[in-house]
């Protein structure tokens, strides 16, 4: 996006906190100890008539001490430093309580040689009789708006000020990007791939498990003008066992940023490793993506070291399909960040699922599908009774849900019902998108029952399209 609100400073002044009340949403993990966020963390936000894109950085520090301390501290400022690069205006946050400090002079000046419109928060002026504590920022000659992200004061003014800085609004932004949140476990390979797919250090890669902390939204674009593809893809801490992770920390917070990403999703993406195979972490991350509706893709990431110990992708997706059965589903993709290989095709693989979770269904060839499974296998029977199914109905999308028409729920198998799924499948392709299959009970309408039905338009035409419903239980 073109219009781009950057906020910055040093540690623990509350830029976080602003953020979360700009984007009147707790996106970033806010906690009461320095250097909790290190890359940029992204977030679309709409205010003042405007939609633009909202940047947290990392706390800036410039000194051998903090360097020692954090090994990330490097990274943090080059990721800061892209924000105000990118940034149409920028907010400097300071702590109005503590007063100007060296370090606040430091950011200023930084901010100020790259030649970006910017303002300052004098943060932690919680009542009126606080304001006073900011006139002494008005000496950088910028200004200066006294606020407390914690109680939302004074915080409407700043970003009516910033959002006037923004270049006029680009027609391309009024569309509605696809959400990709990328998912896996620690070290998995999750933020490598992002930045080999944009091409660019957008996020901070290490070898320490647990750098990436927050949830971090990248926006991203293939092609131009009318026929363009916006894309957010959403970079995720790794998700180990709630279990393991430490009550009250900023891990057990990365825990729940990420299956929050997870339920705003259009696709997930989850990351695994060729040489340890799908886990049991990956399958519970597996089960948080069917348990949402979420279309899946998942990404053997590091295949250049599956090939090295021969291991072949005609021998490993089955293996992986017969460990997770549940999300047989979501295409498979091998690829490498190391080699570039395949990296294309996963921007492939995700438009496909993303479009079957669209996918319109016309009741007829539907229920001829139906018919015909039907007669390949018998519906099967309990008690004597046979389950009969009148006339499947498509009723939303995204995830996409159909209704069955049966004369008894309770006859209808775990197993019939999945040969059911496979038989639509089959027909229909949905490549990477789940199906929810609802059973209704009904009687079998006679012939008078179908003519007054007709009569008063009761019947679903042939070509009827698909009808969005937030309660599938509705008939």
């Amino acid at each position: 996006m073109s219009s781009v609100i950057a906020i910055v400073g040093r540690p623990n002044v509350g830029k976080s906190a602003l953020f979360n009340r700009i984007a009147k949403k707790r996106v970033a993990i806010v906690f009461d100890q320095p250097g909790v966020t290190r890359d940029r963390v992204a977030r679309e936000v709409e205010s003042c008539g405007r939609r633009f894109l909202l940047v947290d950085t990392g706390g800036l520090t410039f000194d051998r001490a903090s360097d020692r301390a954090d090994p990330l501290a490097e990274q943090t400022r080059q990721q800061a430093a892209l924000a105000v690069e990118d940034a149409s205006a920028v907010i400097v946050v300071a702590d109005a309580r503590a007063g100007i400090t060296p370090l606040d002079e430091e950011v200023f000046e930084r901010v100020r040689a790259a030649g970006v419109p910017c303002a300052l928060a004098a943060n932690k002026c919680d009542t009126s009789e606080d304001e006073h504590l900011a006139d002494e920022f008005n000496r950088f000659g910028i200004p200066v708006f006294p606020t407390s992200a914690e109680h939302g004061r004074g915080v409407q003014p700043l970003v009516e000020w910033a959002v006037g800085k923004l270049p006029p609004a680009d027609p391309a932004e009024a569309s509605r990007p696809l959400r990709v949140v990328v998912v896996g476990r620690p070290n998995a390979g999750k933020s490598s791939y992002i930045n080999r797919l944009l091409n660019a250090e957008r996020v901070i890669v290490s070898e320490i498990a647990g750098t990436t902390r927050d949830v971090i939204d990248v926006p991203f674009t293939i092609g131009t003008g009318p026929d363009a593809r916006h894309y957010i893809l959403t970079d995720t801490a790794g998700m180990r066992s709630h279990n393991k992770a430490s009550a009250n920390s900023v891990e057990k917070f990365s825990l729940f940023r990420g299956e929050e990403a997870i339920a705003e999703s259009d696709v997930a993406i989850l990351v695994m490793d060729p040489e340890l195979g799908p886990t049991m972490q990956d399958k519970r991350i597996g089960g948080i993506i069917k348990d949402n509706f979420k279309a899946c893709v998942i990404l053997m990431q590091k295949w250049d070291k599956g090939q090295e110990k021969g291991i072949t992708e005609k021998k490993a997706e089955p293996a992986i399909r017969q460990m997770m059965p549940f999300l047989n589903f979501a295409p498979v993709v091998f690829c490498s960040n190391k080699t570039g290989y395949n990296i294309r095709r996963t921007i492939d693989a995700i438009d496909r699922a993303a479009a079957s979770t669209r996918a319109k269904m016309p009741t007829g060839l539907l229920n001829r599908t139906i018919a015909e499974a039907q007669k390949k296998t018998l519906c099967p029977m309990k008690n004597g009774k046979r389950l009969k199914i009148y006339y499947a109905l498509q009723v939303g999308e995204a995830p996409l849900t159909i209704r069955l028409f049966v004369n008894d729920p309770k006859l209808v198998s775990p197993a019939y019902l999945t040969y059911m799924e496979k038989a639509i499948r089959a027909r229909f392709g949905l490549e990477g998108a789940p199906l929810r299959i609802f059973l209704k009970a009904r009687r079998r309408d006679t012939v008078e029952d179908l003519r007054r039905k007709r009569a008063t338009n009761q019947l679903p035409p042939e070509n009827l399209s698909i009808h969005s419903s937030t309660d599938p239980n509705i008939g």
